[in-house]
């Protein structure tokens, strides 16, 4: 038997961070435009797919916890629909007692008649704002805050930090309460229940914020965001194109998104501030002075995700072009939900970042951070 050298050996090449994020964005955006449950069913399924697929070693449990928020969000938009809805027409399910209220506030009711539309009508609405909680559920789950941050130009690195702060917050949390529901196990106390809970929320609050905290300060001290010699004339005029072509993004967005907008107006608009801010990005970019170790490639699996991404978002508009009404589901009256071919075909595009990529690799043992003592665990 030959030993012979078979040279290094290659290891799995995590996507990148940015491609994954575009891909989620897009699969939001998309449930943005529609109230079709079947149409959030089938994205929140290929959200799912992906993440159980492609997910990190902790990505499952990130994942986890944004679609119980979802499921949340989705209790709580209807307990507002039956406390404080509309008065609207139809068949009336139960009826509670109700607080009459002054001339000002028509159409509001406290109580009252709970009807079959009115309640249909709330669960479309929660369902399409959970599930764009789930789309960047996903997006957290595949990709690490922190590996794009190392990826953002450079004139975006102040608001980079913060909003890495930000994202890595809700991962942060899963991971504290797993660790603080272990140890109140190991120390006899209940877990579950209202108190167990009420036992476990403030360590786990408190893990989270100083976890966050003390990811911004370890950037901070390895000069995340430091610029070279820069005129103040230079970093305004950057800092204010930056600002301006973003927020024509923004309300370019806006007006693509609302359905009564014309598009001749948003196009224009998106473009011009995108082209705006991209060249603010890359001028300002080359005031910062730092190196990259090991920078992450965008290499052809990257623009399959993308296009992946773009695909769903193109086939729900493209629904609703070539079959209008199928993006949203009546309830005046009651109507069963359409399934769009353009917005299914794009969905199933979708789907391919799952196979054609690989997995991301696991982090060894040896490489972990050891995990410091949470402070009120015992608790």
């Amino acid at each position: 038997m030959s030993n012979a050298y078979s040279g290094p050996r290659r290891h799995p090449r995590a996507l990148h961070a940015g491609a994954w994020w575009a891909w989620a964005l897009a699969l939001g955006t998309a449930a943005t435009r529609t109230t079709n449950p079947l149409l959030l069913g089938l994205l929140l399924g290929v959200a799912a797919f992906a993440v159980a697929a492609r997910r990190s070693s902790h990505g499952g449990r990130t994942f986890a916890f944004f679609l119980r928020l979802g499921l949340v969000v989705l209790a709580i938009r209807l307990v507002f629909e039956v406390v404080f809805g509309n008065e609207l027409p139809g068949t009336v399910i139960v009826r509670l007692p109700s607080v009459p209220l002054p001339s000002v506030f028509a159409g509001l009711r406290i109580g009252g008649a709970v009807t079959t539309q009115s309640l249909l009508g709330a669960t479309y609405n929660g369902l399409q704002l959970a599930t764009l909680l789930i789309c960047v559920g996903a997006a957290n789950a595949l990709a690490s805050p922190r590996r794009l941050l190392r990826s953002l130009p450079g004139a975006l690195y102040e608001v980079g930090i913060a909003v890495t702060v930000a994202m890595s917050f809700a991962p942060q949390l899963v991971h504290a309460a797993v660790r603080v529901r272990r140890a109140q196990r190991l120390r006899g106390f209940s877990s579950s229940g209202l108190r167990g809970w009420l036992r476990v929320a403030l360590p786990v609050l408190q893990d989270g914020l100083e976890s966050s905290i003390e990811l911004a300060a370890a950037m901070d001290s390895r000069g995340f965001g430091r610029r070279g010699p820069v005129s103040a004339l230079r970093r305004r005029i950057t800092t204010a194109s930056v600002l301006v072509g973003l927020l024509a993004v923004a309300c370019a967005m806006y007006g693509l998104l609302d359905t009564g907008s014309p598009a001749v107006v948003g196009v224009p608009l998106l473009v011009g501030g995108a082209l705006v801010a991209g060249a603010a990005v890359l001028l300002g970019g080359r005031a910062v002075v730092r190196t990259k170790y090991r920078p992450d490639r965008w290499r052809a699996a990257e623009w399959v995700t993308v296009a992946a991404g773009a695909a769903a978002l193109a086939g729900v508009v493209l629904a609703g072009v070539w079959q209008p009404g199928s993006l949203q589901t009546n309830t005046y009256p009651i109507a069963a939900p359409q399934l769009p071919w353009p917005a299914l075909a794009g969905l199933a595009l979708a789907l391919l970042p799952a196979f054609l990529t690989t997995r991301a690799p696991l982090r060894n043992a040896a490489s972990r951070i050891p995990e410091r003592p949470l402070v009120g665990a015992s608790r």
